[in-house]
C-alpha cells in the first residue's frame, strides 16, 4: 500500500510538472461562437449587443460574439435558416414569419413598450385627431401591418379608415416634411429624436390611445433548433446581452460613446446617438419603471398575437389567410434570460 500511494505521489508531481509547463490555452475551453443578424443600419435599438461585446462581456461569457454587417436579407430569414444564430426583429415580423412556418422564437426584448407613432407635421390644422385622417395620403413601408395598424387608429376615433398609400421606405420623411403626404409612421426614439435635434416640428398619435396594443417593438430572436440544441450558449449569449443594455441604462453617456467608437463608419451623428439613448431611457423602454430588462410579458405578447389574427393579416405557409388561431405562447419565451 504504501508503494501505491508513492507511485501516485510520484505520478502527480511529474503531472504537476509537465503542466506548468504547457500554456493555459491548452486547456482553456473554446469560446463558443455565436453570429448575431442586424434589422437595420446601427442604431441605438442594437447598443446592448456592442456594449457586451466591446466591454468584453461576452468574452467574460466564454462567447465570441460576431455581430454581422446588415444587408437586404431580413435578419427573422437569416436566424430561420441556420445562417444566424441571433437576430433583431420587430415584434409584428416575428408574429408574421412564425405563422407563415419560419422556425423563429422571441426571447429578449430589447424595447418593454411600442416606440412607433403617427406623425405629420406641426402645422397641419387640418389634423386634430385621427379621423381627420380619412381621405389624405399615407406614405409607408408596404406592410399589411401599417395598413391595419392607421385603420384600428381612424376608426377608434369616429372615421372610416379610408386612405390613400404610397410605398416609399424612408424616403417617406423627406415626402412628409415637403408635403408630398400627409403622414407616415415613425420610430419615437430614432426618427422622432432626430427631427427634434434638428427643429423639424410634428405632432403625433400614440397607437394604444386608439385600440392598438402595445408591443415589444423591437426583439431578439433565436430559432427553436439552435435553442434545443444550444441551450447553454443561448442562455450564455442572453445573460450577457442584457448585462450591455443595463449598462446603457446605468451609464447612458458611456455606453453611447462606446457605440460611436465601436462604429464610426456608420454612426457619424454624436448627438444623436445621446439623444436617442437619453429617450429611450427616459421613456423606460430598455428597462422598465418597474425594474423589467429583457423580459417578454405573455400579456403583451399575447394580446399583440390576438390582435393580428383577429385583424386577418397573419398567413400560413401557403400564403393564405389564418383561419385558426396559433398557440401564440409558443412564439417566444422567457426560459433563456438569467
Amino acid at each position: 500500500m504504501a508503494i501505491l500511494n508513492r507511485r501516485r505521489l510520484l505520478s502527480a508531481l511529474a503531472l504537476s510538472g509537465a503542466m506548468s509547463v504547457l500554456p493555459l490555452s491548452a486547456f482553456a475551453k473554446e469560446p463558443a461562437k455565436v453570429t448575431v443578424a442586424l434589422d437595420w443600419t446601427v442604431n441605438t435599438n442594437h447598443i446592448g449587443m456592442f456594449i457586451a461585446r466591446d466591454q468584453g462581456f461576452y468574452k467574460e461569457a466564454g462567447l465570441d460574439v460576431t455581430i454581422l454587417p446588415y444587408s437586404d436579407t431580413s435578419a427573422g430569414l437569416l436566424v430561420a435558416n441556420g445562417a444566424a444564430d441571433f437576430g433583431i426583429v420587430g415584434s409584428t415580423g416575428l408574429f408574421a414569419q412564425r405563422s407563415a412556418g419560419a422556425d423563429l422564437v422571441g426571447t429578449y426584448a430589447v424595447v418593454q413598450h411600442e416606440t412607433g407613432r403617427l406623425v405629420f407635421m406641426d402645422d397641419r390644422q387640418d389634423i386634430q385627431s385621427p379621423k381627420d385622417l380619412d381621405g389624405k395620403t399615407y406614405a409607408g413601408f408596404g406592410s399589411n401591418w401599417e395598413r391595419k395598424l392607421i385603420e384600428t387608429l381612424i376608426r377608434a376615433d369616429g372615421g372610416k379608415g379610408e386612405f390613400e398609400i404610397v410605398t416609399l421606405g424612408t424616403s417617406a420623411y423627406e415626402a412628409l416634411a415637403n408635403g408630398a403626404v400627409d403622414f407616415t409612421l415613425e420610430i419615437a426614439t430614432w426618427e422622432g429624436v432626430k427631427n427634434e435635434l434638428e427643429g423639424v416640428k410634428q405632432r403625433a398619435f400614440r397607437y394604444s390611445d386608439y385600440g392598438i396594443p402595445d408591443q415589444h417593438t423591437t426583439l431578439l430572436v433565436s430559432s427553436g433548433k439552435y435553442l434545443k440544441d444550444n441551450p447553454e450558449t443561448a442562455k450564455a449569449f442572453l445573460s450577457a446581452t442584457q448585462r450591455g443594455f443595463a449598462f446603457a441604462a446605468d451609464h447612458a453617456d458611456e455606453a453611447a460613446d462606446i457605440l460611436i467608437r465601436g462604429n464610426q463608419d456608420v454612426l457619424t451623428d454624436d448627438k444623436l446617438i445621446h439623444a436617442s439613448l437619453k429617450a429611450l431611457n427616459d421613456g423606460h423602454f430598455l428597462r422598465d419603471s418597474d425594474g423589467t430588462i429583457g423580459k417578454l410579458r405573455p400579456e403583451t405578447m399575447l394580446a399583440l398575437g390576438e390582435f393580428l389574427f383577429k385583424a386577418g393579416i397573419l398567413y400560413d405557409k401557403e400564403g393564405a389567410v389564418l383561419q385558426e388561431k396559433p398557440d401564440f405562447s409558443s412564439y417566444f419565451t422567457n426560459d433563456f434570460l438569467p
